[in-house]
């Protein structure tokens, strides 16, 4: 849908402290259904988590990212996503999933803007915490994964400035053409 937008990148890249800004702005934001995930399982003790079963997580991964994309496919005006359904596919390859067809599939059938924003890794605000266990390194193969696997499904990748929150976002805008909705 060519109003439901991506920021996507590694872990740690600043990508929700951007989509707080544009929600400031008065856009719309789908929040990171792996973060919401990764809280859930703990929360009952379950295993599906990027450190233990990683094949479960991907598959929970994309079934929220399916289901998200789908409760915001129909409104009006933009809506800003922190990740999109391809994530799931560059998350699947980062753990060597061999079998990514049912990704590749809801890749193709889920389509989301055709500019994809990607927060490239930043040291100087990387930080880890409870949801958050990868180190800088591993956050730099993921956000070049991700960039990889955007590109293979046909999207344009604009990588964001290292810059302020609210720099970053105005960027978005001013990419898309948009707007603020209010002061």
């Amino acid at each position: 849908m060519s109003n439901l937008f991506v920021i996507s990148g590694g872990p740690g890249s600043g990508k929700t402290t951007v989509l707080a800004h544009l929600h400031e702005f008065g856009f719309r934001v789908a929040p990171e259904v792996a973060r919401e995930i990764i809280q859930e399982q703990v929360r009952l003790s379950g295993t599906a988590l990027p450190w233990s079963d990683r094949v479960a997580y991907t598959r929970l991964m994309l079934e929220r990212s399916i289901e998200s994309y789908l409760a915001h496919a129909l409104e009006p005006g933009p809506t800003f996503f922190d990740r999109g359904i391809p994530d799931t596919l560059g998350s699947a390859r980062l753990i060597g999933l061999t079998d990514d067809a049912f990704i590749q599939h809801a890749c193709r059938r889920h389509r989301h803007a055709p500019v994809v924003f990607l927060a490239p890794p930043w040291e100087e605000i990387y930080k880890t915490d409870n949801e958050r266990k990868r180190d800088f390194a591993e956050a730099q193969r993921t956000s070049k994964q991700l960039a990889d696997v955007y590109r293979e499904c046909g999207y344009e990748v604009i990588e964001l400035p290292k810059t302020t929150p609210a720099a970053r976002a105005n960027f978005i805008l001013q990419q898309l053409h948009l707007d603020r909705r209010t002061s």
